[in-house]
């Protein structure tokens, strides 16, 4: 016999509630549009969540994460969406404790294999009236049960065997503790042996924290032992706030095998039946689904601060490698100004071409004269061709080595021993091959468009304005400006404006000789025309060094890292708590 009746009636002052208030979910057979589409908003933001950055709590915030999409989509949406379905009842329990055998008792035949071999319940069964299976089509627990129909399950209710909570199947103990949260009431099986486990206990605490309504049944119960056994554990159900669950008590049959007696279960099958009674079945469905919608809140709000701590460590890691990049910028900059460029091959090529012999050399007399008609100067343009080639590739090269010092000292920020939270996560989704590749087509772009500058930085110079001044301010005169007119003409003859270009650009390189061989042709616009060309290479470098920042911010520009990503989960929640 039961030792206490069902305490799930409702109030009077909630029937008043229920018809004066449209809200409430148990108002009418289908809920109000607006509380529906606002659990299926938050379902689909909720399942739409994720968590990028390994950082402290991030399990615990899974597993939340985990929960709630199951208790909204598994248990929130489909009873709202049809609140005349039948109650879900699911029989759950610990390992051997006599579930399959205990629904089978109330249905009165087998249609779950109970047995002695562990574990027995590999598939979960779904046991309805047939009368109720329209009802039950949509709900999204048919996809992963065995549903069987017999008219001995009274209309309104669907059993539910589930698997066992401690099964040695991981598949089984996820499955489970799945259905649990599908679950309009939890019958809970146990056995007089093992009632005192921790495990059962920690998840019957979990379904009174989000207000499911619970019964439980004390399988095997030895006569002699029954007074002991049983007041304890209505002290244990008193103490996690249990006490007005309906208990239900199986005396210990010894062997057997088969059904239970009929007797041994009636107290369990006339509950059921009248659990099954429209309004007494809406009244458990309406105190599970407040309960349910209840603990939401704090549910939501530790996801939303999971969320929030995801942009936190996203916004702590991006100030991390802000200031890591502020060295190669600065290291990289130097070297362009110390003559890296110029190192190498384009040295080697300015001393071929600036012997007497070479086309460069004694183009400027030592009188001071510059040498040379158009005809030679198209020649030598010719000749210093291969020299732009160089100073491209040698450019090319010293971005793509400042590229890789920035990738050398972001990951070190993002992984050494003083990295921030979660800094591993970024480096790990850092696909370091696409990024190489990217870094030497961006090296190879910003190259050519810098020695493409030296021709538009070298015709800028030989422009001579009616204002120009001299070096130290001084405006000149009309025959001063005349004269250097006619040695800029000279210059361009001498070289032409490509050869001029590519003397700038070795000069800017690096090359002194190249700068003070400009210096005499074009008088100090030469020399305004490479540091303009130097300061532009020592920008690109600044960018090349930005374009690796750039590569990691693709990894924390992911919108579940962003500012306001939180904002999105509590203004769901806003909206539900303005609904129920």
């Amino acid at each position: 016999m039961p030792t206490s009746q069902p305490t799930v009636q409702p109030t009077a002052a909630h029937a008043r509630h229920a018809a004066s208030d449209p809200r409430d979910v148990l108002a009418r057979p289908l809920a109000a549009t607006s509380l529906l589409d606002a659990v299926r908003d938050l379902h689909r933001d909720v399942e739409r969540t994720g968590f990028p950055l390994e950082i402290d709590g991030i399990e615990s915030a899974r597993a939340s994460r985990a929960r709630l999409v199951d208790q909204l989509g598994e248990h929130l949406v489909p009873r709202l969406t049809e609140l005349s379905a039948p109650a879900v009842v699911v029989v759950s329990g610990s390992t051997g404790a006599g579930k399959s055998t205990l629904v089978n008792s109330l249905v009165g035949s087998e249609v779950s294999t109970a047995g002695v071999l562990r574990p027995t319940t590999r598939r979960p069964v779904l046991v309805h009236n047939p009368l109720d299976a329209e009802l039950l089509s949509h709900h999204p627990v048919l996809e992963s049960v065995s549903v069987v129909a017999d008219e001995q399950v009274p209309r309104g209710i669907a059993l539910l065997d589930a698997p066992d909570l401690d099964s040695v199947l991981e598949s089984n103990r996820e499955s489970a503790h799945r259905l649990l949260e599908a679950a309009d009431l939890w019958l809970f099986v146990t056995t007089a042996a093992r009632y005192g486990d921790a495990l059962p206990w920690k998840v019957l605490q979990g379904a009174v924290d989000r207000g499911a309504s619970i019964a439980m049944v004390l399988n095997r119960v030895p006569s002699a032992s029954l007074p002991t056994v049983r007041g304890d554990l209505l002290d244990r159900l008193r103490g996690h706030g249990l006490q007005g669950s309906p208990l239900f008590v199986v005396p210990d049959l010894g062997p057997h095998e088969g059904l239970l007696p009929a007797a041994v279960v009636a107290p369990i099958r006339r509950w059921l039946a009248m659990l099954a009674g429209p309004d007494r079945a809406r009244t458990v469905i309406g105190r599970t689904l407040r309960g349910s919608l209840a603990a939401l809140r704090p549910w939501v709000d530790e996801l939303a601060e999971a969320v929030q701590a995801q942009a936190d460590a996203a916004g702590a890691i991006a100030a991390v490698l802000d200031a890591a990049i502020e060295a190669p910028t600065a290291q990289a900059s130097a070297s362009i100004r110390g003559g890296a460029v110029a190192d190498g091959a384009v040295r080697a090529r300015w001393s071929e071409l600036a012997v007497d012999s070479g086309p460069l050399g004694r183009v400027v007399r030592p009188s001071g004269r510059i040498r040379g008609s158009a005809r030679e100067g198209r020649a030598r343009v010719a000749a210093i061709a291969p020299l732009v080639e160089d100073l491209t590739r040698s450019a090319a090269a010293t971005l793509t080595a400042a590229g890789a010092h920035t990738e050398a000292v972001l990951r070190a920020a993002l992984t050494g021993p003083d990295a921030p939270e979660g800094g591993a996560s970024v480096d790990a989704a850092w696909e370091s091959a696409t990024l190489r590749t990217g870094r030497r087509s961006a090296a190879d772009q910003a190259a050519r468009a810098w020695t493409a500058q030296g021709l538009r930085a070298v015709r800028a110079a030989l422009t001579v304005g009616p204002a120009e001044t001299s070096p130290d301010g001084i405006p000149r005169s009309r025959r001063d400006v005349a004269r250097e007119v006619r040695r800029r003409s000279k210059a361009v003859n001498a070289l032409g404006d490509e050869g001029l270009a590519a003397v700038a650009l070795a000069a800017a390189s690096g090359v002194r000789e190249a700068r003070d061989l400009l210096v005499d042709l074009i008088d100090s616009a030469g020399e305004r025309a490479v540091d303009e060309l130097r300061d532009d290479l020592v920008a690109r470098v600044a960018g090349q060094v930005a374009v690796e920042r750039a590569a990691v911010g693709e990894v924390l520009s992911d919108p579940d890292l962003a500012e306001d990503a939180s904002s999105r989960l509590r203004l769901r929640l806003a909206v539900l708590k303005g609904l129920t």
